[in-house]
């Protein structure tokens, strides 16, 4: 691309809205000024350009994100066709088991929701199509992993901020990695109570015609009474029925 094409202002003003987070929902200049690596003066100007087109809004410290925010994002995930195939087969899959499922793609070190069907609410946060959360302490995060070359997938990892979302959290990247094997060789991952205590969650990969892993389908499922060997013979054989059903319409 000739530099001239680039449009500065326009790709300062996208870093901006990229530091907003579940994480980080209410943000000072200077908060977004460290996270995006712009100078206090540039974020500020962002942000108020943000304010001013209704994208923000400010209470005098902090700038948050505006519903409006979603039109940037809305049209795109709406013409995916993978989230137009999966949602009403991700709804009659829920509504049969009760539990919520999702389906993501990976983003360079997070994983993005393209749809998502609710039964309960089993998160702190609420999901939605669009939402981020990082790959390396997440089901679909490390089924998409473990999908990549080896050396590609501990690259990655050790680029992560591995800070641990519950005391359970794995983080030392040579286990994350065994744990990436583990996967490989049983087609799915089991997550307990390592992004949010009070949750677990088991996903398998999403293949296209072809064989090549595109996305990864899970099950969040609240904490009872089962131990967690009890959940793979439980939940497995219906995610797998929905993978075969992708793999035949994806192409």
């Amino acid at each position: 691309m000739n530099p001239r094409d680039m449009i500065s202002g326009l790709a300062k003003g996208l870093s901006v809205i990229e530091t907003f987070s579940a994480e980080r929902p209410r943000q000072s200049i200077t908060d977004v000024s460290n996270a995006s690596g712009l100078d206090r003066a540039t974020s500020r100007r962002c942000l108020l350009t943000l304010t001013e087109l209704g994208y923000a809004s400010y209470d005098g410290k902090y700038f948050t994100l505006t519903p409006r925010v979603l039109r940037l994002g809305t049209a795109c995930l709406a013409t995916l066709p993978l989230a137009q195939i999966v949602q009403p087969m991700l709804d009659r899959m829920s509504d049969a088991l009760g539990e919520s499922s999702s389906i993501s793609i990976l983003d360079d070190l997070e994983i993005v929701y393209i749809a998502r069907a609710t039964q309960r609410k089993v998160m702190s946060i609420a999901l939605m199509p669009g939402s981020r959360l990082p790959a390396f302490c997440t089901s679909m995060g490390r089924i998409l992993l473990a999908a990549l070359p080896e050396d590609e997938a501990r690259a990655r990892l050790e680029r992560m901020e591995r800070t641990p979302r519950t005391p359970l959290t794995l983080t030392d990247v040579d286990a994350l990695m065994q744990h990436l094997a583990e996967v490989r060789s049983t087609g799915y991952s089991m997550n307990d109570q390592e992004i949010e205590m009070g949750l677990r969650s088991i996903a398998v990969p999403v293949y296209d015609s072809r064989g090549q892993v595109v996305a990864a389908l899970n099950l969040g499922l609240p904490v009872r009474g089962e131990a967690p060997e009890e959940i793979p013979p439980r939940y497995l054989p219906p995610l797998r029925a929905l993978q075969q059903e992708l793999r035949g319409v994806l192409t």
